[in-house]
């Protein structure tokens, strides 16, 4: 009889609880400028397929000697000038978060070594509520920036 309460006690906290986000990564891809450059940048495609927004709070890589979520943002003059982006980015609802060249992206700085064309950086992506996701990035050192000077990946 104890069994058959705490069974149903779990099942009814397993659909109390609210459904956490579902990630899902597509498109991700690595690059430095030139070989022996001190700084890389990895690019993805985020979709959270949840019911609920979820939030990329950080990223670790033992790629390099610190990692952080950047963006681009436009000083005037045409100047654009790439800043830290503490408070994370949001994945919303059903839908998705480009990082992308020119834009939203992972900076990871001090690269503890070249990223070679065709090998992988192990990223650890850390959420709100998913948690963490771990995601081997191909390196893609040919992918070119489309016509308006940025790529759309």
């Amino acid at each position: 009889m104890l069994t058959k309460i705490l069974t149903a006690g779990a099942f009814v906290l397993a659909f109390a609880a609210p459904a956490l986000a579902d990630i899902v990564v597509t498109d991700a891809y690595a690059r430095s400028a030139m070989p022996g450059a001190p700084t890389g940048a990895a690019f993805m495609v985020i979709e959270n397929t949840g019911d609920t927004d979820d939030r990329l709070m950080d990223v670790r890589s033992d790629a390099a000697q610190r990692v952080e979520l950047h963006t681009h943002r436009a000083e005037g003059d045409g100047i654009m000038r790439m800043v830290h982006v503490e408070e994370g980015f949001v994945i919303p609802a059903g839908g998705q978060h480009a990082l992308e060249r020119g834009g939203d992206h992972v900076m990871m700085m001090g690269l503890t070594r070249d990223l070679v064309q065709g090998e992988t950086v192990t990223l650890t992506l850390v959420f709100e509520n998913a948690g963490e996701t771990v995601v081997d990035v191909p390196v893609d050192l040919e992918r070119i920036a489309e016509h308006s000077g940025m790529a759309k990946h």
